[in-house]
């Protein structure tokens, strides 16, 4: 098989030139070939070669011209360029290596190797498959561990044994279920055995890497599939107990719940059919996340779970910093979306009234939008006529927020009275009285007693300064 009309972009045979120039065979290799069979669009191209990769990239760099910066990572053997052509392509070069292990590291052993070394290290046949860039035999396919039958038939597959592929580099365990899960591949039999038989060597691995991949699974369409996988296969209890802590059902009486977890799946998916916003995503992850610490049984109503999404929310910077998210406004955009995930149902449930609209329009800000959208992905009965229900009170909901923002300006709003003028007016320094009177005006504009408007405002504040006794200073 050759792909020499698939590689026919110049960059190709410019390598080839650079290759034959210093005397050395260049290779594409890995996940540009994969997707080029799958005919799956990449930008990140590697280059093995037979000698020294970083060589190889300086010869490349000189012939397309001098402004072609090299990165050199000289401790890993690798070189780095980028190449501008009807678009930018990140091209790695690496020599051909040899890997051996130390069983409590995932770091190995390298030594100078071949392609046939090179290929015999890679995770998966599907990403072992080469493309020969020598002028004698220019895109013919080197596939010794039939990668492209593989690709055929849809499966994720270790080029050698898999129990030392996976003892070796425990991280290929959640590559390979997020390989599975964006390229919609089963993992073979043999290969998903000893995941389970190896998953405890994934505490070797750092949280840095673990989620990396996690995250990956996360972006892919149908993100409950590498979950099901991790849960199926013990990782996920390893890496993530918190989210596993949710699976299950109980029954009282006959009364029983939901189970939590599956249902967190197909909030996640409903999610991912609407955004790409990972840390969206990651609230869905976690909206219910405070359920099990939560979960009571009522003689009369069956199974409660209130404070729920207090819980939940209180959870998300411990669980930020154990699976080494970022601790900034990411965690606290997660945070916040879990503590008010639970209040567009109940403005759904109980009716829509203007005062609790202006409230979640101001507790929510500029996230107002993400967390309809959250609200709107956790419905997942199958209750059709229940599901219309929930559907059209939040229609009613958006509705009416649109309508109370376009009058009332509350997102992200700031009573039209400041501390500082409370102080000017009634000659006062900062006190607990300043904060009473600025509370009394927030609560009055937001229940509607008086408009968002600083005249109003002003003289509320005079008539909540006079029940403090405080006197007003007239000019």
């Amino acid at each position: 098989m050759n792909l020499k009309n698939k590689i026919s972009n110049p960059i190709f045979q410019i390598i080839s030139e650079a290759a034959s120039e210093i005397d050395t065979k260049a290779f594409v290799i890995g996940g540009f070939v994969r997707d080029l069979i799958i005919e799956r669009k990449s930008k990140d191209i590697d280059i093995v070669a037979e000698g020294s990769g970083i060589e190889l990239a300086r010869q490349v760099a000189s012939k397309l011209g001098k402004h072609t910066h090299v990165s050199v990572f000289k401790n890993f053997g690798t070189a780095m360029l980028k190449y501008q052509g009807e678009e930018t392509w990140e091209i790695e070069f690496v020599g051909a290596r040899k890997e051996s292990y130390n069983r409590n590291s995932r770091k190995p052993i390298v030594e100078n190797g071949t392609l046939e070394d090179d290929q015999n290290r890679r995770d998966f046949t599907i990403n072992a498959i080469a493309i020969s860039l020598q002028q004698n035999n220019f895109g013919d396919i080197i596939d010794p561990f039939d990668g492209i039958g593989d690709i055929k038939r849809k499966t994720i597959k270790t080029p050698l044994n898999p129990d030392i592929t996976y003892s070796d580099d425990p991280l290929r365990m959640m590559r390979a279920i997020r390989f599975a899960t964006q390229l919609s591949f089963d993992i073979d039999t043999e290969s998903f055995d000893s995941i389970i038989k190896n998953k405890n060597r994934i505490k070797i691995i750092s949280f840095e890497r673990i989620i990396i991949e996690l995250n990956k699974i996360i972006l892919s369409k149908t993100p409950s599939q590498g979950f099901t996988l991790l849960k199926k296969s013990g990782l996920l209890d390893i890496i993530f107990p918190e989210l596993t802590a949710l699976q299950g059902t109980q029954y009282v009486g006959g009364k029983g719940h939901k189970d939590n977890f599956y249902h967190t799946l197909q909030v996640l998916d409903n999610l991912s059919q609407k955004t790409d916003n990972l840390w969206l995503r990651w609230a869905a992850i976690f909206h219910d996340i405070g359920k099990p610490k939560s979960k009571k049984y009522d003689q009369k109503i069956g199974w409660t779970f209130h404070t729920h999404e207090v819980i939940g929310s209180n959870m998300v910077p411990k669980l930020f910093r154990k699976l080494r998210l970022p601790l900034n406004e990411k965690m606290k955009y997660v945070r916040k979306l879990v503590f008010l995930h639970h209040r567009p149902q109940v403005l759904a449930n109980d009716g829509v009234t203007d005062s609790a609209v202006r409230r979640l329009l101001f507790d929510a800000g500029n996230e107002v939008d993400d967390l309809m959208t959250l609200c709107e992905s956790d419905i997942t009965s199958k209750n059709e006529k229940k599901v219309k229900h929930f559907q059209n009170n939040f229609k009613l909901v958006r509705k009416k927020m649109k309508e109370i923002e376009e009058k009332d300006r509350i997102r992200n709003w700031q009573p039209p009275v400041s501390g500082e003028i409370i102080m000017n007016t009634f000659d006062i320094t900062p006190s607990k009285e300043v904060g009473i009177i600025k509370n009394a005006i927030r609560e009055a504009i937001l229940d509607g007693i008086i408009p968002n408007e600083y005249e109003n405002a002003f003289k509320f504040m005079l008539e909540e300064g006079k029940k403090l006794g405080l006197k007003h200073k007239k000019k």
